[in-house]
C-alpha cells in the first residue's frame, strides 16, 4: 500500500509560480496513476490534473490548461505539480493521490469517490 504526502504549498501573488511535491513511501509511484485534486473554500472537490500509469491518457481541468503540469522523478519517488501563472481562483487545499488505474481519466473520475491513497493536503493561497 502506497502512502503519499504533499508539500510545497504557501502564499503567493497572482502570476507567480509554485511547485507542489507528492512524496511516496511503501511503494513505487511508477506503478500508479497519479492525480492532483483541490478543494477551494466553500466548493466541491475538483480534479485538477491526472496522469496514467504510463504517463498517458491524461486529464486536466479546463481551468488549468496551459498552466499546470505533472512530472515524475522516479529516482526520488516523487511527483510534482508545477503551477504557473497562478490566479486567486487557484486558492485551495491541494491533494495528491495514487491510484491503481491505467489511465489518468480513470484516476480523475474514480479516485475522488474511493479516496484511497490520498495525502493530507497542502494549502495554496494566491492573493495580492
Amino acid at each position: 500500500q502506497v502512502q503519499v504526502a504533499e508539500s510545497g504549498g504557501g502564499l503567493v501573488q497572482p502570476g507567480d509560480s509554485l511547485r507542489l511535491s507528492c512524496a511516496a513511501s511503501g511503494s513505487r509511484l511508477d506503478s500508479y496513476a497519479i492525480g492532483w485534486f483541490r478543494r477551494a473554500p466553500g466548493k466541491n472537490l475538483e480534479s485538477v490534473l491526472c496522469v496514467g500509469r504510463s504517463n498517458d491518457d491524461n486529464f486536466h481541468a479546463e481551468s488549468v490548461e496551459g498552466r499546470f503540469t505533472i512530472s515524475r522523478d522516479s529516482a526520488k519517488n516523487v511527483v510534482y505539480l508545477q503551477m504557473n501563472s497562478l490566479k486567486p481562483e487557484d486558492t485551495a487545499v491541494y491533494y495528491c493521490a495514487a491510484g491503481d488505474f491505467t489511465s489518468g481519466v480513470q484516476m480523475c473520475l474514480v479516485a475522488p469517490l474511493t479516496k484511497d491513497n490520498w495525502g493530507q493536503g497542502t494549502q495554496v493561497t494566491v492573493s495580492s
